[in-house]
């Protein structure tokens, strides 16, 4: 079994894959500070609830856009684990071709979510995380340009935070646009925003892309409440960038990750 680590501004998930099957999947908040130690406990313990041993990971693939966790994580799956992990970074093969401008610019999660490898191209991959990233891979595996707005969160907080008189609040789709009140109202505008950004932006990118029938894929914690909203996003797949480092995984032709014993 591998272990694949994608960490996020908000969360770190983890995924544990036999082949190509999911046996284990949860997520750590990644704002709070941890020493290796602490990410090593909270590895072990949780794989130990998911009725899996240490033992039976024989290798881990990690992919970041949060460097400073990074150091004690590779510590942590090194110390605990015993594995020399696998860290995506520009450079790593991973079956998509980069063709933007600046290649190296292009952030590790993106090249993660390989939904090319998955559905075929050309696909637009929607990944409502902190950021919503809008991520277009043409027919032949390259990725030719992305998006990146304001996730549903950041939005959220921004209301609460800077205007004083507006609560924090569930993010959830309420039962009408035309709300009567404060929360319902602030629900809407984050909702009904967001479907209303994504059916824009996706169809936009599809008119200046011409590249012909193109499938939409959404992941992302959110993504569930925007996709079942519109009939702008064709599949909505929550495990896609853990499939996707799971199949980058597998073209670094590596049988075993663990360090050897002196």
């Amino acid at each position: 079994m591998i272990i694949t680590i994608d960490v996020g501004n908000t969360n770190i998930t983890v995924g544990v894959f036999n082949g190509d099957e999911i046996v284990a999947s949860f997520r750590m908040t990644t704002k709070m500070p941890r020493t290796s130690d602490e990410y090593g406990m909270l590895l072990t313990n949780l794989l130990e609830q998911n009725r899996i041993h240490c033992d039976e990971i024989q290798d881990a693939i990690i992919a970041s856009v949060v460097p400073n966790v990074m150091h004690s994580l590779e510590g942590a799956v090194i110390k605990y684990l015993n594995i020399r992990p696998i860290v995506i970074e520009p450079g790593t093969k991973t079956g998509i071709r980069i063709v933007t401008e600046n290649p190296r610019q292009i952030g590790a999660d993106r090249i993660a979510a390989a939904a090319y490898e998955i559905y075929g191209g050309p696909v637009l991959v929607l990944d409502f995380g902190t950021a919503t990233t809008y991520d277009l891979v043409d027919a032949t595996g390259a990725f030719v340009s992305g998006v990146t707005a304001p996730g549903i969160r950041i939005s959220a907080k921004a209301l609460w935070e800077d205007a004083a008189k507006l609560p924090e609040i569930e993010i959830k789709k309420p039962d009408s646009i035309l709300a009567k009140e404060t929360i319902t109202s602030m629900q809407a505008g984050l909702v009904y925003g967001q479907i209303g950004q994504t059916e824009y932006i996706v169809r936009h990118m599809k008119e200046e892309a011409n590249l012909g029938e193109i499938k939409v894929v959404a992941t992302g914690g959110l993504g569930r409440i925007i996709a079942s909203e519109t009939s702008m996003i064709d599949v909505y797949d929550p495990n896609l960038t853990l499939k996707g480092m799971n199949l980058i995984y597998k073209k670094q032709n590596r049988k075993s990750g663990r360090i050897k014993q002196s």
